[in-house]
């Protein structure tokens, strides 16, 4: 896992919800030390994620738009070159 969860604002096109939720994984992952959920933590892992996930959104969409784009590519679209 990175250690860093990369900037998912101002990317051109904007982020995805895919990207979206694959940060908010990562970072609850990261936040609760759970790398792969377990039947006992997985749905609280899980509720936790789409919470996360739906947080970012709004933040996405609330902020103005940045002048520069992020100096990092998300991990998805690294992977789509």
């Amino acid at each position: 896992m990175c250690r860093n969860i990369t900037t998912l604002r101002g990317l051109e096109p904007e982020a995805t919800d895919v990207e979206i939720e694959a940060a908010a994984r990562q970072y609850v992952r990261k936040v609760s030390g759970v790398q792969k959920p377990t039947p006992p933590t997985e749905a609280a892992f899980e509720r936790a994620v789409q919470a996360v996930a739906a947080a970012t959104t709004q933040l996405l969409s609330e902020l103005p738009r940045r002048r520069q784009p992020p100096s990092t590519v998300p991990p998805l679209r690294r992977l789509a070159r």
